[in-house]
């Protein structure tokens, strides 16, 4: 019964220390931050290429 404890008890802490997803949820997280970045760069230049796009698009004959 000792060493069954023993071994769950091992299994567990195994378990805790595992850190294989860490590299994983890093990249996650740092692909999603630059998706929001690019999102907000084209929220914000978006009016200025359409201005710009405009303008060039009435200048042809």
């Amino acid at each position: 019964m000792l060493k069954l404890f023993i071994n769950m008890k091992l299994a567990l802490a195994h378990l805790l220390d595992d850190e294989e997803g860490q590299g994983l949820t890093e990249y996650a997280l740092i692909l999603a931050l630059i998706a929001i970045v690019a999102i907000v760069a084209l929220q914000i230049l978006g009016g200025k290429v359409s201005g710009v796009l405009s303008s060039v698009g009435s200048s042809l004959p």
